[in-house]
């Protein structure tokens, strides 16, 4: 089972601080904390940083390698997995065995023929904004577990926070207030799930995931999709 070392991992967060804030680019901050992840853990796991917007699409990203770009690319391509429920539910999520895990069924047949097993995913949450998402990807089972989850949460919400200032300072700003302030409103989010899978019979996260295609759909925000589901009558029987 893998350990983060969260000592080293916020250390790294330290060292690249003032380079990061005097230059105040968000495409070279992804970088540089996709290469911090990979360089603080044993083993030299792929590692990467998204940033997101209303629709789970990317406005910005880092890869430490092309293994990662391909596993990313299938998840904004197909609007599903680790990465995206991550971002969209504001939690950490896990994968143990990409063979036997069964979430993200299309994402999950789509990358297959990749080595890849293990995976962790922590949201990138500065506040109340939801920026994107850290990941990890291991070619070998069983390496995560919850409390590599805490760990990369906690790095996690430290560099959000350094993500957070250098968008809010660098111009023009990738993120615009609207979606700010949509990104930030949860509750809305959970109520549409709570009602997809209560009427649908599902999971919380194939409810999540299909909140997501509808707002990729529809050209609509998250939390717009989610309002669009709360407010519409069900059709009889449902």
């Amino acid at each position: 089972m893998t350990q983060l070392p969260l000592d080293d991992l916020t250390a790294a967060v330290a060292r690249i601080r003032g380079l990061l804030l005097t230059e105040e680019k968000v495409d070279r901050a992804v970088s540089l904390l996709a290469k911090a992840i990979k360089e603080s853990l044993p083993g030299s796991p792929g590692a990467g940083v998204s940033l997101l917007d209303a629709e789970g699409k990317r406005t910005s990203s880092a890869a430490t390698d092309s293994l990662v770009e391909k596993l990313d690319a299938a998840q904004y391509e197909l609007g599903e997995g680790p990465c995206l429920t991550s971002w969209a539910a504001g939690k950490v999520v896990i994968i143990e065995d990409l063979q036997t895990d069964t979430r993200w069924p299309r994402w999950q047949t789509a990358v297959a023929s990749l080595p890849v097993r293990s995976v962790v995913s922590a949201p990138l949450v500065a506040g109340k904004e939801a920026l994107g998402a850290f990941k990890i990807y291991s070619a070998l089972p069983g390496q995560y577990d919850e409390s590599t989850g805490r760990a990369l949460a906690l790095f996690a919400e430290t560099a959000a926070t350094l993500l957070a200032h250098i968008q809010g300072t660098e111009a023009p700003l990738r993120m615009a207030e609207s979606l700010k302030a949509s990104l930030a409103s949860r509750d809305t989010i959970n109520r549409a799930c709570g009602m997809l899978m209560e009427r649908q019979g599902i999971s919380h996260e194939r409810a999540l995931q299909q909140l997501i295609q509808n707002a990729r759909v529809s050209g609509a925000t998250l939390v717009e999709a989610s309002e669009q589901l709360a407010t519409r009558v069900p059709p009889a029987g449902l």
